[in-house]
């Protein structure tokens, strides 16, 4: 790597350390909409569809081109006023589980 990459990859690795805990509260509202099991509230729905809209929008700046994907499928599914319960499940724990592989 050059020294410029060098710089940039330790950049990278700072704001995602420091944008962690955010990462985590937009998962917790996909978490908290998933759990739902389809009895989802027109608020709990609209911030669970802002937080996979930003996590799509953010993630790939990370090097989580894989999360980007699942967080855009996720924002599609809730732009649904009944989005469907076992895939907006399935769809929070692989996205959870391409972004912190070891929780």
């Amino acid at each position: 790597m050059s020294e410029i990459e060098d710089q940039t990859a330790a950049l990278l690795a700072a704001l995602w350390v420091k944008n962690r805990p955010l990462i985590e509260e937009r998962l917790a509202a996909l978490d908290a909409a998933a759990a739902t099991d389809g009895a989802l509230g027109e608020d709990a729905r609209q911030q669970a569809e802002s937080a996979a809209h930003k996590l799509a929008g953010s993630l790939g700046m990370y090097g989580y081109d894989d999360g980007t994907r699942i967080a855009r499928l996720l924002e599609q599914l809730l732009e649904s006023s009944t989005p469907e319960p076992e895939r907006l499940r399935r769809l929070t724990a692989e996205l959870r589980a391409t972004i912190f592989p070891d929780s």
